[in-house]
């Protein structure tokens, strides 16, 4: 407890105090207060007034004055008389009582004349407030005046004597009579009317109080003080009895100073729980340790005051203790008989007198460590054990009664007879549930899901919560008894300075309630408590012992137990082994044994006879398993204590049996191990993802924890990696299966010797040849597992070679082409439950690593999102084109020849054999996405590295892209992915036919082949401003700024124009002829070329139309194509006179009419053009006219 008796003893008046104080007027006493007193500490409850506060209690125990600096005057003031101090009381007595009495009554009287009139609360309250003080004043006064001037009295010699001997002879027996008197005036508590006994409730919020308040504290202070004086009365006459001779004479029946007292004192506890019994009414279960006996503070206070006194009469005076007395009292009430005479008769309204009983007891015991001084209550244990042996069979009683035992286990020293008592009981019931209906879900407890969830279960049995915090108090709703039950279990069993004697005592009790019929009678409710009981007993006793007990036990079940009880028989086993790994003790023994019985059901669950919901049923115990092991692993500190013996064949029979969320499951478990071995190998070795593998030399601290790890990675390796690998080729692998892989390699990489023989020498390119660079692995599998490596780069991803490098840049490349390989044409996933795409990854450093020349493009030349006009991730079409525009940058900056034939072969290596990638997309036209992602990243690798391609070594791959992609023998399904991606094959090819050596004149077939067909393809049947404006051909062709390879391509084009599209049968003019006189003009008119010979090379076909077509769409859009020739080219350029020449002698005679109206429209364009031709013109006539015959042509001259 927080408060203290023991105050200090300095008198109220200091001796040392001024002048001005000299005048003693006495102090008031000390009183029963529940008034709020802003002076004291909050902390406190108790009044800085009451007996306690003022050191009374403690100078009534010690025997010193009880007010050393009161009353020292000659005369003193009572009732307002004043009366001579050390005779007043002798030669007074009847009268100073009487007078006491009159303003009882008085006070009495004004409780029962008082209002509700607030006009005279003031009034009022001072009114009853003096004659409170005046009694109080009186009854210090009697205290007093008995330390100070009471004498034993002795026989009285013969003869006469002074009367005031006679008179003081008799003091004490009159003071007996008088205080008798007293009792009887005032009655008992319980028998105050309502009135009265509600001002225990009254708020006091003021300072104003009624006089009904006054009048009830003035009566538990008359109480105290009759106990108190009868007690400083048998002090001063050292143990002679006082007896009531009047009252005997008048009565004939036996008054003592004892016997009242006992009286008084017996009526006073039977009141006292009285009040409790009715507090108790409105007390629920759940508020059983939150809700206090007692209305308030006064009552606290003296029930403190009582507690203190018989304990102190107790060990002086051999009378009966503080439990003795409530003992007595409380058997009673449990057992319906009636209560011993001097008791009176207690209140038989009491709903529940056993949990009364219990709950008083607690909050009795609770304020018996109300002192600082280590005098103490004594414990109470003889009677709860009675009281235990009394409980009922209901949990709602049981749980408040445990909960109170264990509130007493907390106060006193742990009892034996009281744990063995509850034993018997929850050994008998330790199948029950243990629920409160009432409770709804929170009555339930708390389930433990995993071992190190029941571990902590136990250690906050081992650990209970200080006896006041919130913690303790709310038990009642977060655990059921028996959870309760085994907190006084732990207490008894920590017991400080006991060297083991509790458990000697209690271990038999325990070990003989188990035996096979026994262990095979408990339910899964049984097991759990019984899991639960053995963890803790084995924290707080014996670890091993208690360990093996269990096992012994638990070998009792039958072998075709329940899933769900082989599953808590597991969930117990790893709790204990998890005791094992935390006192830093070798696990070996119990992993031994637990993995045993996890590989019997694991064999179960393979077989192909266990029928599936046998199986289904079965995960349930496995999958527990891997929960608990992993709590194992993350536990453990170093992974030295025999772990790994929980890695065993077993698994190699689970993994092939699961089913898809199982499997993840289960993978995911080998994830979380693969994880914390990295982590512990390298806490034991810092410092070693910086050296490669084969290079690093453990320093002789580390063999040690080299070997432990070795046997770790050995079980994961033997029981887990051959089912992986033959994983691989799946079409619908796990996704977690790449997860799993990537540990296996970082592990190969943090210890190599560690993996199988069919991987070395180099296990990490092993590994990586079977997750990663093979092409029958699903695309999926390797974009999840290439970025493990590299967000380790600076272990594993730094170690493998450059070979290795660029596989894994071709891997990587082949899996982003092939990402959508899986996809319906709908655009749906043709497998379930695979990730719908692949892992964002930056590749750059595998790039940069395995040919450093790119690493200065690297980080200049990376495409944003803004780059490409479809919503590819930056790890799909953005490293193509980083691959791409990389690889061909480097290229071209190569001067030496054999840099760049090496640069073609690792180009090569990167793209692997890209036609077979994308295969699946052509074949099937489907799906869309695909299709348009195969096209941009192949048509990227035809531009960029077109002066790479158009070399002797990569040929085939371009004459492979060209006839795959650009010229199949099917169109439909690509026009999509051809009109957004042609200009990137035409300006690649372009470039590669002015580049081949050897083939250079093929490729220029194919490229006016690719030409022809696509303008042809893309063009519309009729003039169409964005068909023309947005034709593939043509965007390919547009440049800003002439320059040598566009102005290539442009040539290209004309002269397929000219030859496939403007070419005349006779004088019938080509298939849309409007439409592709419109591309032409178009063609011209985005490009600012200025080379004559280009610009002519559509100048015949134009002047062709002219001749020959009237059609008014025609003769607009070739003169004007016409026009936009002339005006680019130079004045009397010779390219243009010789083809206007040309026209004109080729026309000589047959279209004089036509040439000379085409001449016409061109004179209105460019004059100059004209005059130049005029001496052609009239050669060309004299000719005809020769020719003819006829003589001079007067119309054409």
């Amino acid at each position: 407890m927080e408060e203290d008796i023991s105050q200090s003893l300095t008198p109220p008046v200091s001796p040392f105090a001024g002048e001005s104080q000299c005048e003693l007027t006495p102090a008031l006493p000390p009183c029963f207060s529940c008034a709020s007193d802003p002076g004291r500490d909050d902390t406190r409850p108790l009044s800085s007034e009451g007996y306690i506060g003022r050191g009374s209690l403690k100078r009534l125990l010690l025997r010193l004055a009880p007010a050393p600096a009161d009353y020292e005057d000659d005369t003193v003031d009572i009732f307002g008389f004043p009366w001579v101090t050390e005779t007043a009381l002798v030669e007074s007595t009847k009268l100073l009582f009487g007078l006491f009495r009159q303003k009882l009554l008085k006070l009495e009287t004004l409780v029962q004349s008082s209002s509700h009139d607030f006009g005279q609360a003031s009034s009022l309250h001072y009114e009853a407030e003096d004659l409170r003080q005046q009694c109080v004043l009186f009854l210090q006064y009697v205290k007093v005046f008995l330390y100070r001037y009471l004498e034993p009295t002795c026989s009285l010699e013969e003869g006469p004597c002074h009367p005031y001997v006679e008179l003081e002879a008799q003091l004490p027996s009159a003071l007996l009579e008088e205080l008798f008197g007293v009792t009887l005036l005032i009655g008992r508590l319980k028998d105050l009317p309502a009135n009265i006994q509600s001002a225990l409730t009254i708020q006091h919020q003021g300072k104003l109080f009624p006089p009904s308040w006054h009048l009830l504290h003035l009566h538990l202070d008359i109480h105290w003080s009759v106990l108190e004086i009868l007690h400083l009365l048998g002090q001063r006459m050292q143990g002679q009895v006082v007896y009531a001779h009047q009252f005997v004479n008048l009565t004939g029946e036996n008054l003592t100073n004892n016997s009242l007292f006992e009286e008084h004192l017996c009526n006073l506890l039977s009141d006292l729980t009285g009040m409790a019994m009715g507090k108790y009414s409105k007390v629920r279960p759940t508020e059983a340790l939150t809700s206090h006996h007692y209305y308030c503070t006064c009552t606290k206070e003296l029930w403190i005051l009582l507690i203190h006194l018989l304990e102190h009469r107790s060990k002086v005076l051999h009378t009966q203790s503080f439990w003795n007395y409530m003992n007595t009292l409380l058997q009673s009430l449990i057992s319906g008989q009636p209560v011993a005479e001097q008791y009176g008769v207690l209140p038989t309204h009491c709903k529940d007198p056993l949990g009364f009983t219990w709950w008083l007891v607690t909050h009795l015991a609770e304020l018996g460590q109300y002192s600082r001084n280590g005098k103490q209550l004594e414990d109470n244990w003889s009677f709860v054990c009675e009281l235990l042996k009394s409980t009922s069979l209901q949990e709602d009683q049981i749980r408040m009664h445990v909960h109170c035992c264990l509130s007493l286990s907390l106060l006193w020293k742990p009892n034996n007879g009281t744990v063995a008592t509850l034993w018997e009981y929850y050994s008998k019931n330790l199948s029950g549930l243990f629920t409160v209906p009432w409770l709804g879900v929170s009555g339930l407890g708390s389930v433990s899901r995993t071992p190190l969830a029941l571990l902590d279960q136990a250690r906050s049995c081992c650990s209970p919560s200080p006896l006041r915090s919130s913690g303790h108090t709310q038990l009642y709703r977060s655990a059921n008894s028996f959870q309760i039950f085994l907190r006084v279990l732990a207490l008894y069993l920590a017991q400080e300075n006991a060297g083991g004697a509790p458990w000697r005592q209690i271990k038999g009790r325990v070990y003989s309630k188990f035996h096979q019929r026994r262990m095979q009678e408990l339910s899964e409710a049984g097991l759990m408590n019984f899991l639960l009981l053995f963890v803790v007993v084995a924290r707080q006793a014996e670890l091993e012992d208690v360990a093996g007990r269990a096992c012994e036990l638990l070998g009792l079940l039958p072998p075709d137990s329940p899933p769900a009880q082989r599953s808590l028989v597991w969930k117990g086993q790893l709790a204990l082994l998890l005791l094992f790994q935390e006192r830093g003790l070798d696990v070996g023994a119990q992993a031994s044994w637990l993995a045993a019985s996890f590989s019997q059901t694991a064999r179960e669950f393979y077989l192909k006879t266990t029928e599936p919901s046998r199986r289904l049923a079965l995960w349930g115990p496995l999958g527990s398993y891997l929960e608990g092991v992993a709590e194992v692993f993350e536990t453990s500190a170093s992974l030295g204590l025999s772990e790994e013996k929980l890695l065993n064949e077993g698994f190699g029979l689970l993994l092939p049996a699961c089913r898809q969320s199982e499997l993840s499951s289960t993978l995911g478990f080998l994830q979380i191990l693969h994880q914390l071995c990295q982590e512990e190998w390298r806490n034991v070795q810092p410092g070693h993802s910086a050296c490669p593998p084969g290079a690093w030399l453990p320093p002789p601290s580390a063999s040690v924890g080299k070997d432990r790890h070795l046997a770790v990675a050995a079980a994961l390796w033997a029981h887990f990696f051959p089912f992986l690998r033959s994983l691989r080729l799946s079409n619908t692998p796990p996704a977690q299966l790449a997860d799993a892989a990537a540990g296996f390699t970082l592990l190969a990489f943090d210890l190599p010797s560690s993996a199988p023989q069919d991987l070395q020498p180099n296990p990490i390119q092993s590994i990586m040849q079977c997750f990663s660079w093979d092409d029958m692995l699903h695309p999926l599998l390797v974009t999840r597992y290439l970025p493990h490596l590299l967000q380790n780069s600076s272990g594993c991803g730094g170690s493998v070679s450059g070979s290795a490098q660029t596989l894994s840049v071709r891997a990587w490349f082949r899996c982003v082409l092939q990402q959508h390989i899986h996809k319906n044409p709908d655009g749906t996933d043709s497998r379930a439950g695979t990730e719908p795409q692949p892992r964002t990854l930056d590749i750059r450093p595998f790039i940069k690593r395995s040919y450093p020349k790119i690493r200065s493009h690297a980080c200049t030349h990376w495409p944003g999102k803004s780059t490409f006009p479809y919503k590819y991730s930056l790890n799909t079409l953005s490293f193509c084109i980083f691959l791409s525009q990389a690889v061909g940058r480097v290229y071209s900056g190569l001067q030496v020849l054999s840099e760049r034939s090496a640069m073609v072969t690792r180009a090569l290596d990167y793209t692997g054999d890209i036609m077979k990638y994308i295969k699946h997309y052509l074949v099937n036209k489907s799906p869309q996405e695909g299709l348009l992602l195969a096209y941009w990243a192949v048509g990227y690798v035809v531009k960029h590295w077109s002066p790479l391609l158009a070399t002797s070594k990569a040929q085939h791959l371009l004459f492979n892209i060209v006839n795959g992609l650009l010229l199949p023998n099917s169109l439909s399904g690509l026009d999509k992915a051809l009109r957004d991606s042609l200009p990137l094959y035409l300006q690649g090819l372009s470039i590669a036919t002015s580049m081949s050596q050897s083939q250079g004149a093929y490729l220029k077939k194919q490229l006016r082949d690719v030409i022809s067909k696509y303008l042809d393809h893309f063009l519309p049947a009729t003039p169409s401003v964005g068909a023309i404006a947005n034709h593939p051909v043509l965007l390919a062709a547009c440049e800003a700024t002439p320059t040598p390879r566009g102005v290539a391509l442009r040539r290209s084009i004309l002269q397929v124009i000219s030859e496939n599209f403007l070419h005349f049968k006779g004088n019938a003019p080509p298939p849309r002829l409007v439409t592709v006189l419109a591309f032409l003009l178009e063609l011209l008119r985005r490009n600012n070329d200025s080379d004559p010979a280009l610009l002519t090379m559509p100048l015949p076909s134009l002047l062709r139309c002219l001749k020959l077509v009237n059609e008014p769409h025609v003769r607009r859009t070739s003169t004007e194509a016409l026009q936009l020739v002339v005006e680019r080219c130079s004045y009397l350029c010779l390219t243009v006179f010789c083809v206007f020449r040309s026209f004109v002698e080729e026309n000589e005679g047959l279209y004089d009419r036509q040439v000379y109206s085409v001449l016409e429209t061109i004179a209105v364009l460019d004059s100059h053009v004209v005059q130049v031709l005029i001496p052609v013109l009239s050669l060309s006539l004299r000719n005809t006219e020769h020719k003819r015959g006829l003589g001079k042509n007067t119309t054409l001259r």
